[in-house]
Parts: structure tokens; sequence; C-alpha cells
């Protein structure tokens, strides 16, 4: 529930507002007139009390015009439209350097939304307090898993005329290894040391933007670029169907070792025919975008939100081509690292799902 001006609330489950919201920057409880007290009371009585109201929740969902919100935004689309025990609104992420998946843990995190969205290795990050966010001083030990959705799986792209079949064809050539500290950055860093390499091995170690990534791709100036997120994917699509690129695999008995050690990492099938060329699936991996919550939220919310959406995973797939291979029984496991939060366990056990 909002405040004024739209700043969210800090407790918003704690209170139910009844009249007037705002006097100069606060709050102001209205006293409910004695004759609705009255109806009330004889509503009880007549015939098993009043209806539960709809619980209001947000759903912190990254960056307007991101990917991020707008699977937020259909989601609570979908739950506004299915079901009557909550109403759903989107927090987008604040302005700034952060990454839109910690910005939405963090907002869970201190109350200002109920669900967020965020990739499985944010989630695990957060939890822990390790990788990149192991030196911020505030541990988010409250977050709780809900449940997963679609892979965003490292897509290595090579110009067909490179002679790159693998990870290991990377030495010697031209790469582009993704902006320090992003979300493509910290895959590739994996990715290198897990088959003994560094950017030293490359014949050129560029650092540039997605955006501009694809530019240096087609005008040859790198001959491989990594795009982390889910397919179909634009940029991919671009760079396959105009500049003869091709989709390699990630793959190996050295990925494999190290899916053994990440838990919020797994392995990922790009499906074929999905671009220009692909003629056979492609094999890769990566994080799983996930939901997540607070351990403050009450098992009952988290419980409506789970079932709202597995009882209309159908209307879901139709969100984005990425949602079509969901898999409920996955959802209940892929990249959750946070603990599972106790509505979301109540329904898969109810399902059979766990």
């Amino acid at each position: 529930m909002h405040g004024c001006g739209g700043v969210r609330l800090p407790n918003p489950r704690q209170v139910r507002y009844t009249g007037e919201r705002c006097k100069t920057g606060r709050t102001v409880m209205y006293r409910i007139p004695n004759l609705i007290v009255l109806a009330l009371i004889l509503t009880a009585v007549a015939g098993g009390g009043p209806a539960r109201a709809a619980e209001d929740i947000a759903v912190a969902a990254g960056d307007r015009g991101g990917a991020y919100h707008a699977l937020g935004r259909g989601l609570c689309r979908l739950l506004n439209r299915k079901t009557d025990a909550l109403t759903c609104s989107l927090l987008p992420a604040p302005k700034g350097d952060a990454p839109e998946s910690y910005s939405n843990l963090f907002n869970v995190h201190n109350g200002a939304a109920e669900f967020a969205l965020a990739g499985s290795d944010w989630q695990h990050y957060a939890t822990i307090g390790a990788g990149p966010v192991q030196y911020v001083s505030e541990k988010l030990d409250s977050l709780r898993s809900v449940f997963s959705l679609h892979a965003e799986p490292v897509t290595l792209l090579a110009r067909r005329d490179a002679g790159i079949a693998s990870v290991d064809d990377l030495k010697g050539k031209r790469v582009n290894i993704g902006r320090p500290r992003s979300k493509t950055r910290n895959a590739v860093d994996l990715i290198l040391k897990s088959n003994g390499l560094s950017p030293a091995d490359f014949a050129l170690a560029e650092e540039l933007t997605g955006k501009d990534q694809s530019l240096a791709f087609c005008h040859d100036r790198v001959q491989a670029i990594f795009i982390v997120g889910a397919h179909p994917n634009e940029a991919v699509e671009q760079v396959t169907k105009l500049c003869d690129g091709v989709v390699v695999d990630v793959s190996g008995h050295k990925i494999d070792a190290l899916l053994g050690t990440t838990p919020h990492l797994a392995k990922a099938s790009i499906r074929a025919g999905t671009y220009a060329g692909m003629s056979k699936p492609a094999t890769t991996f990566g994080a799983t975008m996930t939901v997540v919550t607070s351990r403050d939220v009450p098992d009952d919310v988290v419980y409506d939100f789970v079932k709202s959406v597995f009882d209309h995973l159908d209307e879901l797939k139709k969100l984005h081509p990425a949602l079509r291979d969901l898999d409920p029984a996955a959802m209940t496991r892929a990249g959750l690292t946070a603990p599972l939060h106790p509505g979301a366990k109540r329904f898969f056990t109810e399902q059979g799902l766990m």
C-alpha cells in the first residue's frame, strides 16, 4: 500500500487505511462511522463475516522499459485479472549504478515491495553476502525464495569466418568480455577461469557495452561476443541475421565442473531454429529468473500469490516466448538458493511438487 505522493510505506501489511491519508506529510487514521461498524457486526452475525479484502502487493521489477519491468507488468496484469485475493502494482527500480536484480532484492528486504524479480546469481550473492556484494555492509538475510521462471543463459556468438567452435577456440581471437562488474563480465570471468584462460590469451580483449559490442562484431573489430539473457533475444537475432554470426556451445567437462560448485547456475539449451542458420540446439548454462520475497511477508499472502500464478500457468507462458517451456516441478527448485518461503512450500506440498 502506498502513502502520500506514491511513497511506499514501510509496513504496508500491518496497516489498513480507511480514510484521509495525507496531512502535512503524515498519514492520518480516519474513524469509521458507527453505522458502518454496526453494519459489519450485523453482517458477521447474519452469515459468516465480511469477505476478506484483496491484499495489495507490489512487485519490484526493474527499470521502466527493461525486460524485468515488462515481465513484472505482465505478471501483475495476470494477477489482477485472474484473482480476487490480490491486487498487484509495480515498484520500478531507482535510477543508479546498482544492477536491477540487486535493487529489486533490496526493495523486498527493506519492505518497499512484497515480491521481486531477480536473477538466481544475484539471489545467491545477496543471500550469502558474496561475489559482487561481498563488501556491501548489509546482508540481505531476510530474502526467501518463491519460485523460478525462465533461464537467462550465456550465449557465445562468433563470426562464421573466425573458426570458433568452442570456448577453447577463443584463444588468440578478438573478443569482447563485457564491462567490469556487469552480468556479462561476471559470466565471462567464470567461463575463462573454468577453462584456464584469461583476457591476456586473446589477441584483443574489449570491454564494450552490449549495444557497442554488436556494432563492433558486425564491423569485424571483434570476432566473438557474449550475451546474457532470455531467448529469443533481439540482440542475438540481429547479429545472426545481419552479421553472419553463429551460436557456439558453451559446454564440456570443464563447464560441468563449474556448475557442480555453483548451485545458482544450471545447464540451459537454446532451441534449434531460434535464430538464422541454427539447425541444431545449442548447449550452454546460466542463471535463472527467480521470484523472491521476504520472511516478513505473511504465509497466506505468499500462498495466494503462488497459487494464482500456478493456477494460470498457461496464461503466464503466453507473456513471452522465453516462458513457453515453464515446468512446474523445475519452478520449485531451479536457482532457488535462498530458503523457500513457508507459504510457497505449503502450496508446492499440496500440489505434490515437493
